[in-house]
């Protein structure tokens, strides 16, 4: 493989993610019976997925790549589980063991790249486990590129991101699976396929419960010098370089808008996509929304809302609201009564409605693992339970809330053309994408 690292690529004036200009653009997973698999991220959430695509026997990992080599999350040094590279690494080989010794496995690739995994011409699959603001960058340069995407939630950090992604999988026709899990756990489909089907009278309203977001740091806020085993400057990528600080870097980035969209951003992809889906709306969205006393949080090291509430209104005279307010889960109305779900509860005003049986399910369902239809889809190229376009929409209204928050007014949304109506100022914000250089921006006209 031509060894392109990250500081060549960085010396060059011409950084850009564009289009193929390494390996040639190829498509082979459906021909062959064993998947081969490089993951870009190797943090808390990436290990997860480690261990769950090390359980298929029809996939294989191959290459990690993460710009921090060995680190505790936010632990103290040495204590608990140890992430990055390294341990990655080691994971991956003590699992395939056996398979060295047969000579079915050569071993894992480790980069600090992720250009490495994603313009590899022997990979089939890319992992992108990366913070928000990385997402987008890591799984537009696998598409174009050839390849199949499991990436996780949300599927972009910023709105115009979204729609370049979903309309590149369209064009490449690639499998791309979403890391919004719930739709794969069989209360959330119960949920899901009941209010679809009618059964439980006239659908009036959805209440949408997230977290609370950060108020006060969630680690040590001193301003200090990047540890030795990180590269922080590439950790930063495309967003702004803020100064490091161990309270806005491992598991609590988020909670700054260079990297992420604060704790809203990181659930509506899982609560509010319940009930997007319920509705049939992965290709829609709703026809107005408005942020409702949003409370932002308390210290300058964040500048996502503490608590929050988005006010929604779709075509079919349904309302939601997705609150920090609200129980977390996902909570529909009807005429005659309610439906509630979060992962290990189901509750329903009628209790036969949150009884399997009503919906014609089994404990043992139908329904595979979220890695395991993503892997059987790649195989007969079918689409996701969670694609990129539903996973876009299902954020599309977190989008809007933050711009209706920063203008201070509703905001009457054009869901067929992803458009405010009559509004250029939101319009220009919700399409903002300002990369530092020299990443090149990507939006849907890249």
């Amino acid at each position: 493989m031509s060894q392109l690292t990250r500081r060549h690529f960085l010396a060059g004036s011409s950084a850009a993610i564009t289009a193929p200009f390494w390996f040639p653009s190829t498509t082979r997973a459906s021909a062959l019976d064993r998947l081969t698999v490089g993951i870009v991220g190797t943090g808390s959430r990436g290990f997860n997925l480690i261990d769950e695509f090390l359980k298929e026997k029809d996939a294989q990992l191959v290459a990690v790549c993460d710009v921090d080599e060995l680190h505790y999350r936010d632990r103290e040094w040495g204590k608990g589980q140890s992430y990055g590279r390294k341990p990655a690494q080691q994971r991956i080989e003590k699992s395939y063991a056996a398979e060295k010794k047969t000579g079915t496995f050569k071993g894992v690739t480790v980069t600090d790249d992720f250009r490495e995994i994603t313009q590899r011409d022997d990979i089939d699959i890319v992992i992108v486990a990366t913070p928000d603001h990385w997402h987008a960058l890591c799984a537009y340069d696998a598409l174009v590129n050839g390849k199949d995407v499991y990436c996780e939630k949300p599927v972009t950090h910023l709105f115009a991101e979204g729609q370049a992604i979903y309309r590149e999988v369209a064009k490449r026709k690639a499998v791309f699976q979403t890391g919004s899990q719930q739709r794969s756990y069989v209360d959330f489909q119960h949920c899901a396929d009941l209010v679809r089907s009618g059964r439980l009278g006239k659908l009036e309203r959805i209440e949408v419960g997230l977290p609370v977001s950060y108020n006060e740091p969630q680690g040590d806020p001193t301003i200090q010098p990047p540890p030795e085993h990180l590269d922080y400057e590439m950790w930063c990528g495309p967003a702004k370089k803020l100064p490091y600080m161990r309270a806005r870097h491992h598991r609590w980035w988020r909670g700054h808008t260079a990297f992420g969209g604060g704790v809203l951003m990181d659930w509506i992809g899982h609560h509010n996509d319940i009930a997007h889906w319920s509705m049939g709306l992965d290709h829609s969205g709703p026809t107005k929304v408005e942020a409702v006393d949003w409370e932002m949080s308390a210290t300058p090291i964040y500048d996502t809302p503490h608590q929050y509430t988005i006010a929604c209104e779709y075509a079919n005279g349904v309302t939601s609201t997705i609150s920090s307010r609200n129980t977390q889960g996902t909570k529909w109305f009807f005429e005659d009564g309610w439906l509630y779900v979060k992962r290990g509860k189901l509750e329903a005003s009628n209790p036969e409605w949150a009884d399997w049986k009503f919906s014609g399910r089994t404990k043992n369902g139908k329904y595979k693992n979220h890695v395991r239809n993503f892997l059987d889809c790649v195989k007969d190229r079918q689409e996701c339970i969670a694609p990129a376009e539903a996973a876009h929409r299902s954020i599309t209204p977190g989008h809007l809330g933050y711009v209706s928050n920063a203008l201070g007014r509703p905001l009457n949304w054009d869901a067929e053309n992803e458009v405010v109506v009559n509004d250029d100022e939101a319009n220009k914000l919700l399409n903002a994408v300002n990369y530092r250089a020299p990443w090149k921006t990507l939006t849907a006209k890249s």
